[in-house]
């Protein structure tokens, strides 16, 4: 059975845009990617349509990519409807790429020019096909991909959410291994770096956050010409009932005690009969001849090992309890969340606590990074919202959203 061992989503406004139109969802097993179009905030309100629509989740499992198809099927209605309530709204469209990790299989669900792709045993796989202008002009063999890396009007899509009331939906499933890399993205990384750096990135990088973060780097470095948003996932291989085998066994351990007196030393039989007492032989009846008592026996190989393990029962039940602790403290620092900025200077929602052990140890990793520069706020703003106060997660990451879509004052 395979599940999501590690995962790291990051978005970044790029270098020649005013705002982050892109929005993503990573809610293992889950991992949505959507970039909108459309002018004003009308974008960053198409895209956030789409993942909402997913907040709750899949819903029925059992058929992912029926399941994936409805979902986006319902998003692209709410959109269309949005579309016509207001003048501003107009023409507003999202891509879509929705990926689901099953327990063998990943299926995928995807509208648009954003990409999935795999990483498997050092090999880049693209999972998804554009739909765009120069894509269907590739297919016809009017254009070569080299070409179409420089055409003008590679950024025009032919299929998305919202411009229709109903939208064609592109949905597949892959059988996936082990050790797989995930990763799901806009155009603007895309369009920024070619497949062979992409791999490059990827394969150079052992941790998901640092492959994560150089993406984004390289594509601002070779211009940042639009929103750059970036979720990977790795997969690992899980056995069913090893958690199972591993408590049994533990409780195994801490249950072995000797039972009682089983250390006291075994006394000789002279002592135990005492010097007169006769042995029976037959009918006749013979008095025993004294003699000194035995030596006591050494401990036997059995009593040796119970007398070990009761000297071990102690310290393993206090680091029982120490485990115990630990593991309560890094599940209460799992449900607290606080906004903050990342390295680049970003509004960035933090899961756990905003302090750092000895040695650079984090008590905090980033959950959510905004499009929203902390430049930009006012120092009002910035006090209110940046002062590292404790939060739920929907308390954070709706105030951000909130930042994002203009709800929330900025200056």
């Amino acid at each position: 059975m395979l599940r999501v061992a590690e995962h790291w989503s990051g978005t970044d406004t790029g270098l020649q845009r005013r705002a982050n139109e892109d929005s993503l969802l990573v809610r293992s097993p889950l991992f949505i990617v959507a970039d909108g179009m459309g002018g004003a905030q009308a974008g960053e309100v198409a895209s956030s349509v789409a993942v909402e629509t997913f907040s709750s989740g899949l819903g029925d499992s059992s058929d992912p990519q029926a399941s994936l198809t409805r979902q986006v099927g319902e998003a692209n209605a709410r959109i269309n409807e949005l579309s016509h309530q207001r003048a501003e709204h107009a023409g507003m469209g999202t891509t879509i790429t929705a990926v689901y990790v099953g327990e063998q299989d990943v299926s995928i669900a995807h509208v648009g020019d954003s990409r999935a792709y795999c990483l498997r045993d050092g090999e880049l796989l693209r999972l998804t096909d554009d739909h765009s202008l120069v894509d269907e002009l590739i297919k016809q063999g009017r254009l070569t991909p080299e070409e179409a890396e420089e055409h003008p009007q590679r950024s025009v899509i032919t299929r998305a959410l919202g411009p229709e009331p109903t939208v064609e939906v592109d949905v597949r499933s892959f059988r996936a291994r082990s050790d797989d890399v995930y990763l799901i993205c806009s155009d603007g990384l895309t369009t920024m770096l070619g497949e062979q750096e992409l791999s490059e990135l990827l394969g150079s990088n052992v941790r998901l956050r640092d492959a994560g973060e150089a993406l984004i780097d390289a594509a601002n470095a070779a211009g940042g010409k639009d929103n750059i948003t970036v979720v990977l996932l790795r997969l690992e291989e899980v056995q069913a009932g090893s958690q199972l085998a591993d408590r049994d066994g533990h409780a195994t351990l801490t249950e072995l005690s000797p039972p009682t007196g089983a250390d006291a030393p075994v006394e000789g039989a002279g002592s135990a009969t005492g010097s007169d007492a006769a042995v029976t032989t037959g009918t006749a009846v013979t008095p025993r001849t004294p003699r000194r008592p035995m030596p006591a026996l050494a401990p036997s190989r059995g009593a040796r090992m119970r007398r070990r393990a009761r000297r071990l029962r102690a310290p393993l039940v206090v680091l029982i309890v120490l485990a115990a602790v630990l593991a309560g403290a890094y599940l209460a620092l799992q449900s607290v969340y606080f906004i903050g900025t990342n390295q680049r200077g970003l509004v960035t929602v933090f899961r756990g606590v905003p302090y750092e052990l000895p040695g650079a140890v984090k008590l905090y990793s980033s959950d959510y990074v905004s499009g929203v520069s902390a430049a930009t706020l006012s120092p009002q703003r910035r006090d209110a919202l940046l002062d590292h106060s404790w939060r739920s997660e929907g308390d954070a990451v709706t105030l951000v959203r909130q930042l994002e879509l203009g709800q929330l004052s900025g200056r």
